[in-house]
């Protein structure tokens, strides 16, 4: 009789421990677990908020860090994003809203070079499709040359692992794959139909991509970051939703079972974070991510089982002042897990 008992208690247990590790998938999820790819264990760094992705744990295993010369740069043709310039290798390369191209001058120094390293502008050469009279140099704080691009300072990702990556497209909405003109890249940006445009990036992205396809792919690529991670300088590696507000947890609701106590009132204050397709999550673990059905009905997100919220008394995308707020609510890290520094 007692092995039967030790016998249901594990198999109850067994059961618990699937349920629990289910409740961000399945029916609670929004799209597919499978077909995500998420970064690795690392963080999402280079927030524009805080200026470029330092702080704690901002930066990653120096093997993964891309330096060194461009060589003959390269007009890389997408579907999503049009036209975009990319090294002799492939790799994507970008720009930083907060550097000026006239005169050029970088804003990226420290850690943030070390999450988006410099570009150096030796050996760097126009190939098809750009127009070498755009190319130039600036000098950064350590005497080194960096390329510039129509005036920008020129940089890699170091999250981007293998040519054609473009994971730091709209980091911390200051961060942008570069166009050959040194403008942002976006869709309809003569995609496939330019001089050069690389013809490793397939049919899908041939001279066939109209007008009307340009505008449906800004549609779609204003969708594309539902959920952002963005490096502040106190708190880490935190979740923010598509217009860059800052996502809480409440540890007055519960993970499992799933439950809200955010009710009335308080949703005057905290508003249930939209549910997202998590198909098109990319910088954190798709298994992560799910919904919750709120007591009205509505889809709720869920990260790690957990609903959240973003706070009314943040104003600009990247603010942390809910953050600690009565003890209870805090803020979510890119694994899922609550932040309990202080802002």
């Amino acid at each position: 009789m007692k092995k039967m008992r030790r016998g249901v208690f594990a198999g109850s247990a067994v059961a618990v421990l699937m349920l629990t590790a289910a409740c961000g998938s399945g029916d609670n999820s929004a799209g597919k677990s499978d077909s995500v790819q998420p970064v690795g264990d690392s963080k999402q760094a280079g927030s524009g908020y805080d200026g470029y992705g330092g702080g704690s744990g901002a930066v990653p295993a120096a093997d993964t860090v891309k330096s060194g010369p461009a060589g003959e740069l390269k007009v890389r043709a997408t579907t999503e994003l049009g036209n975009t310039v990319t090294d002799s290798a492939g790799f994507t390369l970008y720009r930083f809203d907060k550097d000026t191209p006239k005169p050029p001058k970088s804003n990226c120094e420290g850690d943030c070079a070390k999450v988006w390293p410099a570009v150096s502008a030796d050996d760097a050469s126009a190939g098809a499709g750009i127009d070498k009279s755009l190319l130039g140099s600036v000098e950064r704080a350590d005497g080194t040359k960096q390329l510039t691009l129509d005036g920008w300072p020129v940089y890699r990702y170091a999250k981007d692992t293998k040519a054609g990556d473009t994971l730091g497209e709209g980091v911390g909405g200051t961060w942008h794959v570069l166009a050959p003109d040194g403008k942002p890249a976006k869709a309809g940006n003569n995609a496939g139909s330019g001089a050069g445009a690389d013809p490793s990036a397939g049919a899908g992205a041939g001279a066939g991509a109209g007008a009307g396809a340009g505008e449906a792919g800004g549609q779609e690529k204003a969708q594309a970051d539902p959920i952002g991670v963005n490096r502040d300088t106190k708190l880490g590696a935190i979740l923010t939703d598509a217009e860059g507000r800052t996502l809480y947890r409440f540890d007055k609701d519960s993970a499992w079972p799933m439950k809200t106590n955010c009710l009335d009132a308080c949703l005057n204050t905290w508003k249930p974070a939209k549910a997202v397709d998590k198909e098109l999550v990319k910088g954190i673990p798709a298994e992560l991510v799910g919904t919750f059905k709120r007591p009205d009905g509505t889809e709720q997100l869920t990260i790690d089982c957990w609903p959240l919220y973003t706070f009314t008394g943040d104003k600009e995308p990247g603010d942390i002042n809910g953050q600690g707020n009565k003890g209870v609510w805090f803020a979510v890290s890119d694994k899922g897990k609550k932040v309990t520094a202080t802002g």
